[in-house]
């Protein structure tokens, strides 16, 4: 890896954001990182630590950073990052480790080997996989390979956490454009899935370093004004710690009173999307109250709430209903001093960690209480989102799709529900009693049939509040099953998700069985040996042939109209012709269809008194089986079949010794290409649902185009080809449902 050059750009940036040119601090590097883990690790296993460093140093030897530092300085960072945090030494391992597999030779067997397969399994999960084999799908599907492997082990994140991390910090050193497609990036999943994951400590730097990225002007800004602050605030800050001290002493309870640090990102959200001023944000004064003991916690509240009014409606127990990310305190909003709001927390040391470095907190009392052994399992029970992310990660094929359900899944805010039985359900806002359904069980969910909140009736698409108690009914009926109008109306992706399964499945199966009575019925027809044919392996074969993974696969199709009922048959009964002794006798079937004349091409087309002649289907109107159409005997081409209403046919008219007489005879193996035009509200995701639902209809998409106009009115033409033109009225209609279409229809002309 060689160095870049910095562009003249990051001249200003250098000046208006320093942070993101930090270079590793000149020091012991790995005596530091050593002392580290040992202060959280007395017992721990420090050689693996050593080993791993030598391994990685060797590995990126020849490489370096493109601030012109030596690539080791890098994993090294991260695993100080890590470190701090308290993560023992296999998980500082796989720091040092986690861009040995991806940038240099060493491979994941040799490490494996080298290090086990806890360590082993680490370093993959933050591994990118390959943009040659994954192309524009990469990136997502590399996000959705850490879900997966944070699903089994949650360290695999925080180490993408503490790389991206340290990354961030030296964003000035790459191209900007490269630069601000990270921070946006950051922004949108990673600095998220710190807050969810509670580390406060990395997702407030990760917000602040992408905010510096993106508005370097905004943040030189607001950085400049809260300095000019900064000395007023302190002296006012400084009355209210003594007064909440002198309550502390009178209470004789041993605590610690500081003000809360002001992040620059939080500063700027309250600006632009609130529409505050700087000095209201600014004036509001924050402080941290840290005791030794739940009670204490209370007892503290109950002084500041006799020595200052407090605000109504600003008092938020975490403590009693901590929030989904296991975060607990104690909020309170008071008017202080001079008659100016203060804001308060107030919990104990233990949450305090808790709330600085979450599950990494978690992880490494884990971690001692197994005797220095992970506890993946146990921590799990107490981050069930983790759960709800790995269920629906894998019931979402479509990487694009998967992406946009992260970002919402994990930006979205939640309401806190209760269950009659007092547990905590957490749901994004807007969320449905059917939400909370799926939240609580996914046949619960299926069975459905209305809901109570707060002890009243309610409407299943009514919209849930913080603290409501819901009570769902279910049916008894065993064939019981969500309604498709609930997909209009959940906003969680765990029931869209579900919901959707549900549907694909009950269709495939009654699918299935029709596709099965289809065949049936036309072997019958034909007089064709029904038992023999279909005790033989022939119908597997040829669904094979088509590409279907089974049989059921291909009765399935049938079913839907994806493939034709005598294509299959005529199919089968050709393997088995090819099979059979001569002393069964051949299988004739009968003739199908009405013309005997030789068909000229797979065009599907007969052209009267020249059976040899090449024919060619228009692509500006694209004929299909069932149009009234038009040949034109083209000079060099053969003939040129045109729909009768094509625009085209107007000027061809105009030489009429060269029309020629065409009808419709479509074979087996006759493909058809068919435009269709989507009509719809531009959205995020919109694209990808339509690509979805084509896929799902096993049509072969050979052009796309999108465009979208000032009124978010969004535009898309697809051309496919299809063999069966018997189920396009089913791929409109499968698609005329999808969310924001408002219409979609064949084109018939260019």
């Amino acid at each position: 890896m060689t160095e870049i050059t910095p562009p003249p750009a990051q001249s200003s940036l250098r000046r208006l954001v320093p942070r993101i040119f930090s270079r590793a601090a000149p020091r012991e590097g790995l005596e530091q990182l050593v002392r580290t883990v040992r202060a959280h690790h007395p017992k721990g296993d420090i050689a693996i630590v050593d080993r791993a460093y030598q391994t990685a140093a060797r590995a990126h030897a020849q490489q370096k950073r493109q601030s012109g530092e030596p690539y080791i300085t890098h994993p090294l960072a991260v695993a100080q990052i890590l470190a701090e945090l308290g993560l023992g030494p296999r998980a500082i391992a796989a720091a040092l480790l986690h861009d040995t597999v991806e940038d240099t030779s060493y491979g994941l067997d040799q490490l494996t080997a080298e290090f086990g397969d806890e360590v082993a399994m680490l370093v993959d999960g933050v591994t990118k996989l390959d943009k040659v084999k994954y192309g524009d799908a990469a990136q997502a599907e590399t996000v959705r390979k850490m879900i997966v492997a944070m699903s089994r082990d949650i360290r695999v994140l925080l180490i993408k956490l503490a790389d991206r991390l340290h990354n961030a910090r030296t964003w000035g050193f790459v191209p900007p454009e490269k630069a601000a497609k990270k921070a946006t990036e950051t922004l949108e999943i990673y600095a998220p899935l710190a807050h969810r994951l509670g580390i406060q400590a990395i997702k407030s730097e990760l917000e602040d370093l992408s905010f510096a990225v993106l508005h370097p002007k905004l943040y030189a800004e607001i950085d400049s004004l809260v300095k000019q602050r900064t000395p007023q605030r302190e002296q006012y800050l400084q009355t209210v710690i003594d007064a909440v001290e002198s309550d502390l002493r009178e209470l004789r309870i041993r605590g610690r009173v500081m003000g809360r640090p002001k992040q620059l990102y939080s500063v700027y959200q309250k600006m632009v999307v609130r529409g505050r001023e700087f000095d209201d944000i600014y004036d509001l004064i924050g402080i941290r109250v840290l005791v030794t003991t739940v009670r204490d916690c209370y007892a503290v509240l109950g002084s500041i709430h006799a020595r200052w009014t407090p605000l109504p409606g600003r008092f938020k127990d975490y403590i009693a209903t901590p929030k989904f990310n296991l975060y607990q305190s104690l909020h309170t909003t008071v008017i202080g001093p001079s008659g100016r709001t203060v804001e308060i927390q107030i919990r104990t040391h233990e949450m305090h960690q808790q709330a600085e470095f979450g599950v990494a907190a978690h992880w490494k009392y884990k971690e001692r209480l197994a005797g220095g052994k992970s506890d993946a399992k146990a921590l799990d029970n107490d981050m069930a989102w983790l759960a709800h992310i790995s269920d629906w990660q894998a019931e979402t094929a479509d990487p694009g799709e998967f992406l946009d359900s992260l970002r919402f899944e994990i930006g979205a805010k939640e309401v806190y529900v209760f269950t009659p039985k007092g547990r905590v359900i957490g749901l994004p806002a807007g969320a449905t009693p059917v939400d909370f359904a799926y939240a609580v069980h996914t046949e619960v969910g299926h069975r459905t049939m209305g809901a109570k909140v707060n002890g009243r009736l309610v409407p299943l698409e009514s919209t849930l509040s913080s603290g409501d108690v819901v009570e769902v009914f279910t049916s008894k009926n065993p064939d019981a099953g969500p309604s498709q109008d609930w997909l209009g109306f959940v906003k969680s992706t765990r029931a869209r998700n579900k919901i959707r399964g549900w549907f694909t499945k009950e269709r495939r199966e009654e699918a299935v069985e029709q596709g099965k009575d289809a065949i049936a019925r036309a072997m019958r027809r034909q007089n064709l040996p029904l038992q023999r044919l279909m005790g033989q392996d022939a119908f597997s074969e040829v669904a094979h042939q088509l590409r279907y993974e089974d049989v059921t696969a291909l009765y399935a199709a049938v079913g839907e109209g994806h493939v034709s009922t005598q294509s299959v048959i005529e199919k089968v009964t050709a393997l088995v012709r090819a099979e059979e002794d001569t002393s069964t006798g051949p299988i004739e079937l009968p003739a199908v269809g009405r013309s005997r004349q030789k068909r000229d091409s797979d065009s599907g087309i007969l052209v009267r008194g020249a059976p040899d002649i090449l024919v060619k289907l228009a692509k500006c109107c694209t004929p299909v089986p069932g149009d009234e159409i038009v040949g034109f005997v083209t000079r060099g081409s053969g003939v040129s079949v045109h729909r009768a209403d094509c625009t085209n046919v107007e000027s061809l008219m105009q030489d009429p010794e060269r029309l020629i007489e065409v009808t419709w005879a479509p074979t087996t193996k006759s493909l058809f290409l068919v435009q269709i035009q989507v009509e719809a509200l531009d959205r995020s995701g919109l694209l990808s649902d339509v690509t979805r639902v084509l896929s799902e209809h096993h049509v072969n998409i050979l052009s796309a185009s999108v465009q979208t106009n000032n009124d978010r009115l969004a535009l898309s033409r697809f051309v496919f080809e299809m063999g069966d033109t018997v189920h396009l009225d089913r791929v409109l209609n499968a698609v005329r449902r999808i969310d924001a279409v408002y219409d979609v229809y064949r084109v018939t002309s260019s």
